[in-house]
């Protein structure tokens, strides 16, 4: 059972209590006025900051990170741990978190709980952590749409025809298909959907690919035939078969603000809905060439927002105005995929994804 956190030191007269926090020096609590969050601070400590927090089952180390900080991708800047820990990404349910001030700057250290500290549960599965973000949210953008770049459809085997003269497939059907030459003995059927285009360049950055079926090679040739093993949705004559997707990544995300500048546009959202809100997947107009890499957080900024100018009978483009949060959690060369984190406001396709403090945040 958790325990309650020391209580708080009241208010001096005509002045406002600050925030105590636990001395790493002594065992006991000390109270320094330095714990008030400032906006000029590198890292800046939430007034409301619990003393401690004890994991439970279901947190993120995202949102446990918003309970101290208040950018919680700020997190690895303050996150110490006990020499018994191997991987400091890896907490667990019943960990014990202690908000304390090293050298004047805010730490949060790391107690594992004590049934953990056995070695029967230190060998357990590591998928008992705890996440960086919800895991889940991810694993459907996976199973969902996925970037081909046109260039690979030049080549990619085609569906010609069912083989029991079907005007669609699905799972148990079989089929002919064009150009499926010798390799790849498994494929994933998709069809083609929206052209990925960068706003501001027009470059095309490559086709949406929606899956469609799974298919196992029966015969090579130019037609060979396959077999559907399982639907998705109706297969069409058309459709292409393209290399399956590992449905695997690196659930250990390092969150950090990129070091270069990143200027990129939201132009697509998965599950296709025009209104962005948080833990859904987006896909930026920038990828690895351009410096994104797996784990960069970005300010999303609303662009484009017109106002009618009572004096001027004109529409007046208002300033860009700061949304929420992405952060990248997978990167192709000229795209990347990222999940909001936070959304303070309504966020749509072709708003902006830069660099955190670009924008100051507005109530």
């Amino acid at each position: 059972m958790e325990s309650a956190p020391p209580a708080r030191p009241s208010a001096a007269a005509g002045g406002s209590a600050s925030p105590g926090f636990q001395s790493e020096s002594s065992g006991q609590t000390e109270y320094q006025p330095q714990a008030v969050a400032r906006a000029d601070d590198a890292v800046a400590v939430r007034e409301e900051a619990p003393l401690q927090y004890v994991v439970k089952k279901g947190d993120t180390l995202w949102d446990i990170a918003g309970r101290f900080l208040i950018e919680p991708w700020q997190w690895p800047e303050v996150w110490i741990v006990n020499g018994q820990v191997k991987n400091p990404h890896l907490i667990y349910p019943g960990d014990v978190l202690t908000l304390i001030w090293r050298n004047g700057r805010p730490q949060v250290a790391l107690e594992p709980s004590q049934d953990r500290m056995s070695p029967r549960v230190r060998e357990s599965d590591l998928g008992a952590a705890i996440p960086t973000i919800p895991i889940e949210a991810i694993r459907d953008f996976l199973r969902g749409p996925r970037l081909v770049d046109p260039a690979e459809l030049d080549r990619a085997p085609y569906l010609l025809d069912f083989v029991d003269l079907h005007i669609i497939g699905a799972a148990g059907n079989g089929a002919y298909a064009k150009r499926l030459r010798k390799g790849l003995t498994a494929y994933e059927v998709v069809r083609i959907g929206e052209r990925y285009v960068d706003p501001q360049s027009r470059e095309l950055l490559g086709l949406e690919a929606i899956p469609v079926a799974q298919a196992s090679v029966y015969e090579f040739g130019d037609p060979g035939t396959v077999t559907l093993t399982r639907s998705f949705r109706e297969a069409n004559l058309g459709d292409y078969l393209v290399k399956p997707q590992a449905d695997n990544f690196d659930a250990n995300f390092y969150p950090r603000a990129p070091k270069n500048k990143i200027d990129s546009r939201i132009i697509a959202v998965f599950d296709g809905v025009s209104q962005i809100g948080q833990y859904q997947v987006v896909t930026l107009s920038k990828g690895s060439r351009d410096g994104v890499e797996v784990g960069h957080v970005l300010d999303i900024l609303q662009v484009g927002r017109k106002a009618r100018d009572p004096h001027g009978h004109r529409n007046v483009l208002l300033p860009e105005t700061y949304a929420g949060q992405v952060m990248v959690f997978k990167t192709e060369q000229k795209v990347s995929f990222a999940l909001v984190m936070s959304a303070i406001r309504a966020v749509h396709k072709l708003d902006r994804a830069t660099n955190p403090g670009t924008r100051p945040v507005l109530n």
